[in-house]
């Protein structure tokens, strides 16, 4: 029997939500990457522990993914099973300022819906286009705010598959990065504490915020938002720019003319050429400034042939 014959004998219910050799240029930010062996967008803990659990017995790699807005999937695609945290598992509930919702949930969804609930906080992640996982993950943030400032409590499924939950400092959170991110924990769910305001101011804001977005990042393009995280004592945007790498392009992969702090999908661009223009950014940033960028954007996939010397992209 092969694998998903057998993964639709034990997950019964899932239907379309599993499915083999599913294009990931379809679901990541990029429009960019190859065929996951196996594709699965669970509905609820139990799933995804059926699933796990399946996978770890028979050492199967597994990949968890959001609604992939902030990765680089390679030309040759995920081996093993991608399971993708989204719609079936979003979902909001609110008691006074405490807010719980799913990790599925889109960030946009639940920064428009607690406005419209006259709750503030949020308005920072209006145009961010991943899941709350994935944002608690990478403690996503813009224009001066992160999710650290908001998050209450977030459960998740440990190492061995147990349900726990993290509380407030326990998430660890630092510049993009948190407990999630440096050990093999599934967000499920999440809980987060909100300032009461009313709904035109805070909605007020959101407008001012999203304008100042389509001024001045290449919303009209696919990308995976910032390329680089901020490196201490300087913007990687202005380096970029600085060093005259704005338009560069390999391939369809190039470095925005409207930002420089984004690469952006210019047509049918391969995540091989991609790749290659963050390394050449990272290395002529790096010997014209002394600076090396890190990459905020994450290269998930069959990377096997890529940089045997394991530099970063």
């Amino acid at each position: 029997m092969d694998l998903l014959s057998d993964l639709k004998r034990l997950l019964p219910l899932a239907g379309s939500r599993l499915s083999a050799d599913e294009p990931m240029a379809a679901h990541t930010s990029f429009r960019i990457g190859g065929p996951a062996d196996i594709f699965f967008e669970p509905a609820s803990d139990d799933e995804i522990i059926l699933m796990a659990s399946y996978c770890q017995e028979r050492d199967i790699p597994l990949t968890i993914l959001g609604n992939g807005s902030n990765i680089l999937v390679a030309d040759a695609g995920i081996r093993g099973v991608v399971i993708a945290i989204g719609e079936p598992m979003a979902g909001i509930i609110q008691q006074d300022d405490l807010v719980m919702a799913g990790a599925g949930t889109r960030l946009a969804t639940l920064s428009s819906w607690a406005a419209n609930h006259g709750l503030s906080g949020l308005e920072f992640a209006s145009g961010i286009p991943g899941t709350l996982g994935g944002a608690i993950l990478m403690n996503a943030g813009a224009y001066d705010h992160c999710m650290a400032e908001v998050m209450v409590l977030t459960e998740f499924l440990d190492e061995k598959l147990q349900v726990s939950a993290v509380v407030r400092q326990e998430h660890q959170f630092a510049y993009r990065s948190s407990i999630f991110e440096r050990r093999c924990l599934i967000i499920t769910r999440a809980c987060l504490q909100l300032t009461p305001d009313e709904p035109q101011a805070i909605i007020a804001r959101i407008a001012d915020l999203n304008q100042r977005r389509r001024a001045s990042q290449p919303l009209e393009l696919p990308s995976a938002g910032s390329a680089f995280k901020r490196p201490a004592g300087y913007y990687a945007s202005k380096l970029i720019s600085d060093c005259g790498l704005k338009g560069c392009r390999i391939g369809d992969a190039q470095v925005s003319e409207k930002h420089a702090g984004f690469i952006v999908n210019v047509g049918k661009a391969c995540a091989t050429d991609t790749r290659r223009l963050f390394k050449y950014v990272r290395q002529v940033v790096a010997d014209r400034t002394g600076v090396t960028l890190e990459p905020e954007v994450r290269f998930i996939g069959d990377w096997q042939h890529w940089e045997p010397d394991g530099d970063q992209g």
